[in-house]
């Protein structure tokens, strides 16, 4: 298992990214959580990984936090919950976030995710509720310092932040308007995707 990686980025484009470790590129996705997060293109940057095996693919999962790669882990055991779900959960909202939402029981909020419907959201919340008690502070509730992403020589903002919403699940109607109601010329891509998910929720 690969547990973390160290080394430069060479690519971003959201939700994946390519680390270069020692002259081997990893492609990486990451949920928008931790993708916010990132320094620029060329920097050096140590990320939580998961590594999911199937027939068809190997996939690499990173995560800026360890509590992100908790969660994420705790959200694939539960029935009916895949990596790709369990990406777009922790895209939509911060884990913290999510544990008020299920120690609340604010299903409504759940549901609001691509690929969410009432009965994953019901296991969730059966399945989830009271776990996250019992966790240390610094495995889920740690604060990840924020700071602005520019980006150069990457597509328009827009295209690419709708592009990295459909990646995460959502329909391409519907993440076109996301982003219409949201994007501004000033805006990275990052930016918008944020506002987006904010919006939605």
């Amino acid at each position: 298992m690969i547990g973390r990686l160290q080394g430069k980025i060479i690519e971003k484009s959201p939700p994946e990214m390519v680390l270069d470790v020692q002259g081997v590129g990893y492609e990486l996705l990451l949920p928008m959580t931790s993708f916010y997060d990132l320094p620029q293109v060329g920097e050096q940057i140590t990320v939580f990984t998961h590594l999911v095996v199937r027939e068809d693919a190997h996939l690499l999962f990173g995560f800026a936090q360890k509590q992100d790669r908790t969660l994420f882990r705790e959200l694939i055991k539960t029935n009916g919950v895949g990596p790709k779900l369990a990406l777009a959960i922790l895209s939509a909202m911060s884990v913290s976030q999510f544990a008020n939402a299920v120690e609340q029981e604010e299903l409504a909020k759940l549901t609001k995710i691509p690929g969410v419907g009432r009965k994953t959201a019901e296991r969730l919340l059966v399945e989830l509720k009271g776990k996250f008690k019992g966790l240390a502070q610094s495995d889920f509730f740690a604060e990840t310092p924020s700071h602005t992403i520019i980006a150069s020589g990457q597509p328009e903002p827009a295209d690419e932040a709708r592009d990295a919403l459909i990646a995460l699940g959502y329909k391409p109607a519907d993440a076109e308007k996301m982003v219409k109601k949201v994007s501004h010329t000033d805006k990275t891509s990052e930016q918008i995707i944020r506002d987006a998910l904010k919006n939605a929720l």
